[in-house]
């Protein structure tokens, strides 16, 4: 199988070598030197300000954006939360299901974040800003520089989901004065699921030390004073963690952030290129690097996805809910060549020849 999907993604060798070893024990000094190599690389790689903290969750991206929510929002804060999809619904509900005063801004499938649609709000007593940087469900990628403008002229404290744009995508958390910021094991880290890893800023420390957190394991307290000594409070994935270990080892040795940046964006690029003629509409008017969002407009988005899967050996990414038969995605992060993508397109063309799109 070829896994065109945006997470879990292929992983290089190494990763997966490092997953079929024997767990080792995890308290040790060891493990705490890891531990804390992982923090350090995930400060350098996000640009996180000075005197900012990385922590590890074990579980998927959601546990990192409820810990997030419950450590540094409570019910004296007004915020401004971005809903273009799947994934800024769910922070909908969290910041429902927390009692957390809020103003939604309801976007339409595929559309971008616009100043006008901001500008209702300047003034208007707004504390914090929650947004995800690529809303993975339809593809779009938010202006970033746009939404950090208006936070700062705002004084918002700006928490950002980056889980899938993160290494794969420009993100700055400095320059961008984001507080908070979210990604996952299991997307352009290409490793596999079930850690999530959020970096704070001394403004979201600040605020996650005067937290009344009602919750034991997502209490961001725990996990921060843990990191100084390189462990976690509870048990974690202890074979995922050294993954990741591998995975920021390779990617500083490789070049940095830039090079693995370029290299996604090269692949998304050559995709986008060799595709234009067969019958598919890109959805999204503002494209991340990780991921083409495709509206096929002779079939269904699903049925292609069950015969590539069934039939050609490869996976693609479906859609849910509403975009179950309207739209699917081709991921471009993860361990892929051009070779691949020469691959999928060939399958693409002889569906094409088969009458099926």
């Amino acid at each position: 199988m070829i896994n065109f999907t945006v997470g879990p993604v292929q992983s290089s060798e190494k990763v997966r070598e490092i997953g079929a070893e024997q767990v080792p024990y995890f308290r040790t000094n060891e493990f705490s030197e890891l531990m804390l190599e992982n923090e350090k690389l995930m400060l350098k790689f996000s640009d996180a300000p000075d005197g900012s903290k990385a922590v590890f969750i074990t579980g998927s991206g959601t546990a990192a954006m409820e810990a997030a929510i419950l450590n540094t929002l409570t019910s004296s804060d007004k915020v401004l939360v971005v809903n273009g999809g799947s994934f800024g619904q769910r922070f909908v509900e969290l910041l429902t299901l927390h009692e957390i005063p809020f103003t939604e801004i309801k976007l339409d499938q595929g559309k971008q974040v616009t100043k006008n649609m901001l500008a209702p709000y300047n003034g208007g007593g707004y504390t914090a800003f929650v947004v995800n940087a690529h809303e993975t469900s339809t593809g779009v990628y938010y202006d970033m520089n746009l939404i950090s403008d208006f936070c700062k002229r705002n004084r918002l404290f700006l928490i950002v989901d980056s889980i899938s744009s993160f290494l794969a995508d420009e993100f700055n958390m400095e320059k961008l004065g984001a507080s908070v910021m979210i990604t996952g094991s299991q997307k352009a880290l290409a490793c596999p699921p079930g850690i999530s890893i959020i970096v704070l800023a001394p403004a979201a420390l600040k605020r996650v030390q005067n937290s009344k957190v009602k919750c034991m394991y997502l209490d961001l307290k725990d996990a921060i004073k843990n990191m100084e000594r390189g462990q976690t409070p509870f048990t974690p994935a202890v074979g995922i963690l050294r993954q990741i270990h591998e995975r920021l080892l390779c990617i500083d040795k490789d070049g940095g952030v830039s090079a693995e940046i370029q290299k996604i964006a090269d692949l998304a690029r050559y995709f986008r290129q060799e595709i234009k003629e067969l019958p598919f509409e890109v959805v999204s008017e503002s494209l991340s690097n990780a991921v083409t969002p495709l509206h096929p407009t002779t079939a269904s988005a699903y049925d292609i996805f069950t015969i590539l899967k069934d039939e050609y050996g490869i996976w693609v990414c479906p859609n849910g809910g509403k975009l179950k038969t309207s739209v699917f995605r081709v991921g471009h992060i993860g361990l892929l060549t051009k070779d691949d993508y020469d691959t999928l397109i060939s399958a693409f063309k002889d569906l094409q020849k088969r009458g099926i799109i």
